[in-house]
């Protein structure tokens, strides 16, 4: 081959020069820290199905996925992926990908059908042959206390998470869960997701109990969204820090175990480089992170939240603020995507919207911030990892942290042959692109992050979208007796965990 002078020269050295750096940015486990811990996630409601089966109770998700127009697709979960009879199989799945452990919640009122009272025997025993199939193979099990599936006989007798009853009820379900599980799991989350829990389903009504004020009451029956929300939150952090007394006083130097809680947080970029936008970012981030974090660290929700909310935010006493603080061994973070901020004066929402003073948006100038799975709010901006690290290495001090959620979705089309639906190189690109973010905020930047989960291990039954959005690294085919296929995601992540 004739190379001309000069431009072709140069052309070859880049090309060569691409080449090695491609070389050297590969990664697998073995350039992850030793003892760096892999595995999937998923929750009771979206995978158990068996809602009515051996004395499990309704939970406020089967009568919000009852309620017409509330779910997408007009499904429900009272089959969902049907774990609860596959999951020996579900177990070998993860097996075979490599993975070291299994995140998921236990439900809630399948161990009190009426959210106390006589515990259900079978919910029990249920879990108990979940955890020990898990450990037959080595796989660690990560057990999430709640995960939005309260009983239904609680909100029905005293509106659930609006009352401070909610705490005692709480309290006693992680105690007993202590208690019959503990001697084998050693990683206990507390709550997944309060911010979504207090503004999805008591700000805007998307989810359950799908309570809300907003557009004058023509989205939810009832419901105040300018302070229901803290209320919730409040009763959320206030049972966090019992459940994480009641651990610490009476099962950990026994057990050995460590426990903490898990936040949603999106990470926001201000707009523009003016000082408006940049304390936009920063009031959206107290709003969100901070609202759940700041009081596990420092006693105390943000000062933003406390001047901009006045007196509808509730105060803790120093008895709880002295209990929530420092109320974990480690800080759950799922984490998916990357919004703008706007320095922006929302009026007519009286919310939580509103009381942040910033528009927060995956478009700027009609432009989006990157390209978009399928879910309207998922851009795929993977340098928001590493940011989203060091941001919280600096605030807090660098504690340690488990990436507890991160995964994007793909649209479930029926006209798509099953054989090019389990090609899914954007996901591989995806997980490569956030892990390689997060691999530098480790090595390069020293953040203290201790391990990662998948969301998720199988396309499930996703919310309010339902069946229309499937985020596994296994395919479910929910036309052919619910069976699991392989994704070139799970190859993927099978060489990446075998690799050295």
């Amino acid at each position: 081959m004739h190379w001309r002078k000069g431009k072709d020269l140069a052309t070859l050295v880049v090309v060569f020069g691409l080449l090695i750096q491609a070389c050297f940015s590969e990664i697998n486990r073995g350039s992850f820290p030793k003892g760096f811990v892999f595995g999937t996630a998923s929750s009771a409601y979206q995978y158990e199905g068996a809602v009515k089966e051996d004395g499990r109770g309704p939970s406020v998700w089967d009568t919000f996925a009852h309620t017409f127009g509330k779910i997408i697709d007009l499904s429900n979960a009272d089959v969902a992926v049907d774990q609860y009879h596959r999951y020996e199989e579900d177990v070998q799945l993860m097996k075979d990908m490599g993975m070291d452990a299994y995140r998921f919640s236990i439900s809630w009122s399948r161990i009190f059908p009426n959210g106390t009272g006589q515990i259900n025997q079978a919910g029990v025993d249920y879990y108990n042959k979940l955890i020990n199939a898990l450990l037959a193979k080595g796989i660690e099990p990560y057990v999430t206390l709640y995960h939005w599936d309260l009983p239904q006989a609680l909100e029905d007798k005293y509106k659930g998470w609006l009352d401070r009853q909610v705490i005692k009820d709480f309290a006693l379900f992680a105690e007993t869960c202590f208690q019959q599980f503990g001697d084998r799991v050693k990683h206990w989350i507390t709550f997944n997701e309060a911010y979504t829990v207090a503004v999805q389903g008591y700000d805007v009504g998307l989810q359950a109990p799908g309570r809300c004020s907003i557009l004058l009451h023509l989205l939810c029956r009832a419901g105040n969204s300018s302070t229901e929300p803290y209320i919730v939150g409040h009763n959320i952090l206030l049972s966090h820090a019992v459940a994480v007394d009641i651990y610490r006083k009476k099962y950990k130097s026994k057990q050995k175990g460590s426990i903490g809680m898990s936040q949603s947080v999106i990470w926001f970029i201000p707009a523009s480089n003016s000082t408006a936008d940049i304390e936009a970012a920063q009031r959206a981030q107290d709003f969100q992170l901070g609202w759940f974090l700041d009081p596990l660290m420092f006693g105390d929700y943000p000062s933003a939240m406390r001047k901009l909310v006045g007196n509808r935010l509730p105060t803790f006493s120093k008895s709880e603020s002295a209990l929530l603080k420092g109320s974990f061994d480690f800080v759950g973070i799922n984490h998916y995507t990357t919004f703008y901020a706007f320095n922006v004066t929302l009026y007519g929402l009286n919310d939580t919207y509103q009381d942040s003073a910033a528009l927060t948006t995956p478009f700027r100038n009609f432009k989006p911030i990157a390209d978009k799975a399928s879910s309207i709010w998922l851009y795929i901006v993977p340098e928001g990892m590493r940011h989203l690290m060091n941001y919280i290495k600096q605030k807090y001090g660098n504690p340690p942290v488990i990436i507890t959620e991160n995964g994007m979705d793909d649209p479930n089309n029926i006209l798509i042959p099953l054989k090019q639906a389990l090609k899914d190189e954007k996901r591989i690109k995806y997980h490569n692109d956030y892990l390689t973010n997060l691999l530098a905020s480790i090595k390069e930047d020293g953040c203290n992050v201790k391990g990662y989960f998948v969301w998720s291990l199988l396309d499930n039954w996703e919310w309010a979208a339902g069946f229309t959005s499937r985020f596994g690294l296994y395919f479910v085919d929910y036309n052919d007796k619910l069976k699991r296929y392989p994704k070139d995601s799970a190859k993927w992540f099978k060489n990446f965990l075998t690799s050295a």
